[in-house]
């Protein structure tokens, strides 16, 4: 280890707490508030209890559990203790979960409760994990083994490039990809971002994200942790009670489908915004309706941005400056963009091509896949995001497309491919070709093309009750249509653009 400074997160979060602890850290909706003395001390407990298990710099903690302050605290106590944290998203299936810890390998798996016996079985045919539990209600056996450690706790000195966190993302293949995030990728896109975005201990952000995905655990926390300000940490996204809370809140992070969801509300008004200073919309397309229905309603032009799993955030429209609906704004500070030709060359303002980025955001690799990162980054050390995009002549990002085929569900990536090799195995399916189309709430909604095998054609309800029982609910699809055969080019590819075309209708009159 260098004699230089510790550049673990956690101690640059530390040197950002307020000078009295027991300020308002974050406060739940039903009105009960933890301070940053809070964090400190049981985020200490918890790595306390984590290292005398065993857990040692560099080992990994998985995590599929419910929203919780107590969640906040294990993801630091992991950062304190040199660990690395891995969300999962609570609505993962067994399949999925199987892969997760077979690529992982944690050390300490934290689960729900009803969840024990599932991750005990799966932890069994790995060996040397110790699973632990941690419910909605702060409870389970993380927190009773917890709570006889002592609050106290050196935070572990890691290196700026040293593992953080293990994110997965679905891949083309099917095969999800294990993201590795440094202490430095997090450190300096926090900052940046608290920079850019006018963050101080004045504000009060309304989460109501997930912590499970990189915009909720750590683009709205970190903003929070590096400027010493407080949070309204709802468990999920309810209009009503969001519409509650705003008055009481200066910024609102969220995904587009929160932001149509408030305008469906008739008493969504000016009034319900009157301390707001800054509404965020990420993680999919915002729609310019939706952009320009909202300034009408509350007066206040949606700040969109762009990020991804690999890179945290890329670009943003200006917090002072034109907000311009349809792009996501200039690069931030510190990150280059630029977009090529399928040659490879930077192409002209304007033109859309394949997006690439380059800073100090962007992630180490992929887990254990030394030539799928080779694959995905350039001689010159840009990162290939799969997105189609282009930029203005004054530096504005427009994404026009994803190579890549995936889709976005209510913020959610979704990759056809996984969802594709689980209908090709159902009984009475030949094959498959799933993709996204127009949907008011969502954004884009799943939807499964299927030729059938033989003369009996399966039933579209028991296509979406049998994907449920493999697949994460956000990525069952919501409709299922039969063809006698997928649309194809002269090479033999599937031309899904001609079967997004004809079903482009089917939630139309939904919402």
């Amino acid at each position: 280890m260098s004699d230089q400074a510790n550049h673990n997160l956690y101690c640059q979060f530390e040197a950002a707490f307020p000078e009295d602890l027991q300020a308002t850290l974050l406060q739940t909706a039903d009105g009960v508030r933890y301070c940053y003395a809070d964090a400190r001390r049981e985020s200490a407990r918890l790595a306390n209890y984590l290292t005398g298990l065993g857990a040692r710099p560099g080992d990994r903690v998985t995590a599929q559990v419910e929203k919780s302050p107590q969640v906040l605290w294990l993801y630091l106590a992991c950062l304190r203790a040199g660990l690395v944290y891995h969300p999962l998203n609570t609505a993962y299936q067994a399949s999925e979960l199987e892969y997760f810890l077979g690529n992982a390998e944690p050390r300490i798996v934290v689960c729900t409760g009803q969840s024990e016996t599932l991750f005990n079985s799966l932890a069994a045919a790995g060996g040397g994990t110790r699973v632990l539990t941690l419910d909605a209600d702060g409870s389970g056996s993380l927190a009773a083994g917890a709570l006889g450690c002592t609050d106290t706790f050196d935070t572990v000195v890691r290196e700026a490039d040293d593992l953080a966190a293990l994110l997965y993302s679905s891949g083309t293949t099917g095969r999800p990809k294990g993201i590795m995030l440094s202490h430095a990728n997090l450190a300096s896109n926090g900052r940046t971002l608290v920079k850019i975005w006018g963050f101080t201990a004045a504000d009060v952000l309304l989460h109501a994200l997930p912590v499970f995905h990189v915009h909720g655990l750590f683009i709205a926390t970190h903003c929070v942790l590096l400027s010493g300000a407080r949070m309204r940490w709802l468990d999920k996204f309810d209009a009503g009670v969001v519409m509650a809370q705003l008055p009481d809140c200066s910024v609102m992070m969220g995904v587009p489908t929160y932001y149509t969801r408030l305008l469906a509300q008739p008493g969504f008004s000016r009034a319900d915004c009157g301390n707001m200073r800054l509404f965020i919309s990420g993680s999919a397309p915002l729609l310019a309706e939706t952009f320009a229905g909202f300034e009408q309603r509350t007066g206040h032009r949606i700040l969109e941005r762009y990020g991804m799993t690999e890179t945290g955030m890329n670009t943003s429209n200006p917090l002072h400056g034109e907000r311009r609906a349809g792009t996501v704004g200039p690069p931030l500070p510190d990150v280059e963009v630029r977009v090529v030709g399928g040659d490879g060359m930077v192409l002209p303002a304007g033109e859309a091509g394949d997006l690439q980025v380059r800073g100090p955001n962007v992630f180490k690799g992929y887990w254990r896949m030394p030539q799928k990162t080779r694959d995905d980054f350039t001689g010159d050390g840009f990162f290939n995001t799969g997105d189609k995009a282009s930029i203005s002549e004054d530096g504005y990002v427009s994404i026009v497309g994803r190579s890549k085929d995936m889709i976005i569900c209510g913020g959610l990536n979704v990759y056809p491919k996984e969802i594709e090799l689980v209908l090709d195995d159902l009984e009475g399916v030949l094959e498959s070709a799933v993709i996204g189309v127009p949907h008011a709430d969502f954004g884009e909604a799943v939807v499964a093309v299927i030729v059938p095998a033989g003369k009996s054609q399966p039933h579209e309800l028991e296509i979406i009750e049998l994907s449920k029982l493999r697949l994460a609910n956000f990525k069952v699809p919501k409709r299922v249509f039969f063809l006698e055969e997928l649309p194809r080019n002269a090479m033999g590819k599937v031309q899904k653009n001609l079967l997004r075309e004809r079903y482009a209708d089917s939630f139309s009159a939904e919402v």
